[in-house]
């Protein structure tokens, strides 16, 4: 008994020190990258970036649409949601399939700023530290503003400006409710779902994102069949 108890002890320990190494080299990697280029200076990137569109000049039904279908614990978690990670990795596992990422929009942000084009997992610690420091050092609002100016809407539209001109023809101030619903579904596949060629694919997608507001209380029933029964008028 002893022994079982020891080996136990032993592998426990084990554990401990692979998860602390992991964690150093994570740490060591954010701060060889933020060395490099820090985050403050990312982000001036961000926002001094043609077309770069303040959070009170995008409408709230876009604003709301995305929170509620990429990180519905957005306001609540500090850059990293525990609770909807574990969530994810149980879906996943119960479902056999890589389903749900569990990032949250300030990791979002933070792999867009810094790892793009790098899609390895051993990113991810580096970017849970990135993405701690965004929220120590930025407001919400500021966060989400940054993420929905430099994410991908697909058709060669990168930000919520060149998405709402291009698409719609109108300002991100002027999104309704339908607009905004169908934008926000598109980054999670911008290729995917982009409207120029999958406006039905778009379309599916955009019920799932007013489907998430409905289960948030965000908007009613009502609200939800008016906008996915409008028809848009999508520029292509």
């Amino acid at each position: 008994m002893k022994l079982i108890r020891k080996l136990i002890a032993l592998i426990f320990i084990f554990i401990l020190g692979c998860i602390a190494i992991i964690f150093y080299k994570g740490y060591k990697d954010y701060n060889q990258i933020i060395g490099e280029v820090s985050v403050d200076q990312k982000v001036e990137n961000i926002r001094s970036k043609e077309g770069y569109v303040n959070s009170k000049d995008i409408s709230i039904n876009f604003l709301d649409a995305i929170v509620s279908v990429e990180d519905r614990r957005f306001k609540e978690h500090g850059g990293v949601d525990y609770i909807g990670l574990t969530r994810a990795i149980l879906y996943n596992i119960t479902n056999k399939e890589f389903a749900q990422g569990g990032s949250t929009i300030t990791q979002q942000l933070a792999k867009n700023m810094y790892f793009e084009y790098d899609s390895g997992v051993e990113r991810k610690l580096p970017e849970m530290f990135i993405a701690k420091y965004l929220e120590k050092n930025y407001s919400k609002e500021q966060i989400l503003e940054m993420y929905v100016n430099i994410i991908y809407y697909g058709d060669g539209n990168y930000g919520i400006n060149q998405a709402s001109v291009n698409y719609f023809g109108i300002k991100p101030s002027e999104l309704s409710l339908a607009e905004g619903s169908m934008l926000a579904g598109l980054p999670q596949a911008p290729s995917a779902y982009a409207l120029s060629t999958n406006i039905e694919g778009a379309k599916s997608r955009q019920k799932i994102v007013l489907t998430s507001m409905v289960d948030n209380g965000i908007i009613t029933k009502e609200e939800l069949e008016k906008a996915a029964q409008k028809t848009l008028n999508v520029i292509k």
